[in-house]
């Protein structure tokens, strides 16, 4: 029998390793930005095109490389962090598996250039999918410039695979939020396809983070501080007013690596218990400072996870460094047992002792007494008028006497008022009193049907309600505005201006009034009838989330998901008590659109229960 295994190939193997480390343009960014950095450089610019799928360069001012070290990047499993295995749990630096460049290498057009302070000439080397091309010498400045093209060049499945330009440019985004964040002592620019999204300078942490989320992000920081022998904590949180349906302003950074760790995002949530309101979470851009050698970073491919020699220590310190945080700044609700100076007994009064009031009663008064029999005595206290017991209600028989002696039985003139009497159109017995809608558990509407009965979602038969009629209002853009007294003002990130930019014509047409939208805010004179305004901010929150999160390919309708993401937002909630009005509206309404029988993200709306179904239950 024939041997039936055999080595790889070194361009195989590196296409493989390619699957682990670029799943995306995102991940190329990421592992460049992370080379730059390591190079010791003070200027990083990243330049965009076509969302990384044309081209993702990574341009640095650091040390370069020499000759031979600028072809050895490109081998698999070289590296100049690592010498020992031991090495591995003292890391301080970024990329340290030195599979990036081949990695990168194997599935696109690389263009490495290169130069140390040192010599006078650089080196310019071209590979494709593995195979050097060229290399020679170049003038070029000091430092390190890596520009990779066509990705995925060679397999056409990955490429396929890849999503819409929006989605892919959001990914480089975050991955840049993320390695600017963690070093406010770099300079970085970020271009797309020839315009500025970032210019960022080198700056303390704090102005590096209003920086990237606008400047109305300055005013929710709070300062976290707290050093310890296991773990140092620095950075800030934010207030609980200005939580997020979303968690895209969650960052964790251990010696400087963004990772995502659930446990510890535990104990920020745990330190915030009470103030968020449900379905909210707190912002929070923490400096975690720990021995290399407590941790392990090398479990996870892209190296955002790892472990911890002692998470339980480091969830107890974070827990109360936050709780700390929320406390010293007058955030989270404290008792206060401080009384008030006003309340204090003034000096003069302090030796005196309190006087017992006197009451005077007049002994004499009697109400049964006749005014002819005793005659009243007025004191000092009284009013000084005298009354008799039965002269109030006397009075009201003075002259009857006469009157009835003028004319004893003469009512011709009275007349009597009467109420006037409609009578309807239908008779008593074509009215129908009988309640055919009831609310269940402020959840479910449950009506009768001739088999049976109906048992509606509330929450979901709403959505679907609202999200015809939205779709409606922007395919005919006709929708009615309602103006607002104030102009309403609105601030967000860079990166959440441009979603609401792209979708401002759809918004317009469901209702929306725009009196500005600049890079900093955004001005809303106008909103669809029927919302209030207070739910405007949640509702454009809801809706970027879901354009970061969910957003479709470019085949799909924007306003779909516009439709979808508004219904979502003003759809009645489970919990919600309807009247009887309410609920037959509700039904009415749900069996007049076109698909009633499911919400926009394809969940029923009802369910029936027929009569031999309910009557098996009794056998």
């Amino acid at each position: 029998m024939s041997d039936i295994i055999q080595l790889l190939p070194d361009h195989v193997a590196n296409q493989i390793a390619a699957g682990e480390v670029v799943q995306r343009p995102a991940s190329v960014v990421k592992e460049l930005l992370e080379n730059a950095i390591d190079a010791n450089a003070t200027e990083i610019k990243l330049i965009i095109k076509d969302a990384g799928k044309t081209l993702v360069q990574v341009i640095d001012n650091g040390k370069g490389m020499s000759v031979t070290d600028a072809r050895l990047s490109f081998e698999r499993h070289a590296t100049s962090k690592i010498k020992a295995a031991e090495d591995l749990f003292q890391l301080n630096t970024k990329g340290f598996r030195g599979e990036a460049l081949a990695s990168i290498a194997a599935i696109a057009h690389v263009e490495l250039k290169t130069k140390q302070d040192e010599d006078d000439l650089g080196t310019v080397i071209v590979i494709e999918g593995s195979e050097v091309k060229s290399q020679e010498v170049s003038v070029i400045p000091t430092g390190t410039s890596v520009a990779v093209k066509h990705l995925f060049f060679n397999i056409p499945a990955r490429r396929n695979f890849l999503k819409s330009d929006t989605v892919e440019l959001r990914h480089i985004t975050d991955e840049f939020h993320r390695v600017a964040l963690a070093h406010p002592n770099i300079a970085f620019a970020f271009y797309h396809n020839g315009s500025d999204l970032f210019n960022i300078p080198e700056e303390n942490y704090r102005q590096r983070v209003v920086h990237i989320f606008g400047t109305k992000t300055n005013e929710k920081l709070v300062p976290v501080e707290e050093v310890t022998e296991v773990l140092k904590i620095s950075g800030f949180v934010g207030k609980p007013n200005f939580s997020k349906k979303t968690k895209s302003e969650q960052f964790f950074f251990v010696n400087q690596r963004f990772i995502k760790s659930p446990y510890l995002n535990h104990a920020i949530k745990s330190a915030f218990e009470g103030l968020l309101k449900d379905g909210y979470h707190a912002s929070y851009f923490l400096n975690l400072t720990v021995d290399p050698k407590s941790i392990d970073i090398n479990i996870h491919p892209t190296k955002t996870e790892i472990k911890f020699d002692d998470e339980h220590t480091l969830y107890a310190i974070l827990r109360s460094a936050v709780k700390h945080s929320l406390g010293q700044f007058n955030i989270a609700p404290v008792l206060d047992f401080e009384h008030q100076s006003s309340l204090n007994t003034p000096y003069d009064y302090r030796d005196k002792k309190a006087s017992t009031p006197a009451i005077e009663v007049d002994r004499s008064f009697n109400p049964f007494a006749e005014e002819s029999g005793i005659k009243q005595k007025t004191t000092s206290h009284n009013t000084g008028f005298k009354s008799s017991p039965t002269a109030s209600w006397e009075s009201l028989y003075v002259g009857l006497e006469s009157k009835a002696n003028n004319s004893p039985s003469d009512f011709s003139q009275v007349t009597f008022e009467s109420e006037s009497k409609n009578e309807s159109i239908f008779s008593d017995s074509s009215i129908e009193t009988r309640k055919t809608t009831f609310q269940l558990q402020q959840k479910y509407i449950v009506s009768t049907l001739k088999s049976g009965m109906l048992v509606i979602d509330q929450n979901r038969a709403h959505q679907r309600i609202l999200y015809e009629n939205f779709l409606r209002h922007i395919t005919i853009k006709e929708a009615t505005s309602q103006q607002l007294l104030f102009p309403l003002q609105l601030h967000f990130t860079p990166n959440e201006i441009k979603i609401i930019e792209d979708l401002k014509a759809d918004l317009e047409h469901t209702g929306f009034v725009f009196s500005e939208l600049s890079a900093k805010e955004i001005m809303i004179t106008g909103v669809p009838v029927g919302v209030p305004e207070s739910e405007v901010s949640i509702i454009l929150e809801q809706l970027i989330s879901d354009v970061e999160n969910d957003v479709p390919d470019t085949n799909f309708s924007a306003a779909d998901l516009l439709a979808k993401s508004m219904a979502k937002s003003l759809a009645i909630k489970n919990g919600q008590s309807l009247n009887s009005t309410e609920q037959e509206h509700m039904v009415n309404s749900l069996f007049a659109c076109k698909e009633p029988n499911v919400s926009p993200t394809n969940r029923p709306t009802f369910i029936t229960m027929a009569v031999d179904d309910i009557e098996k239950k009794f056998m």
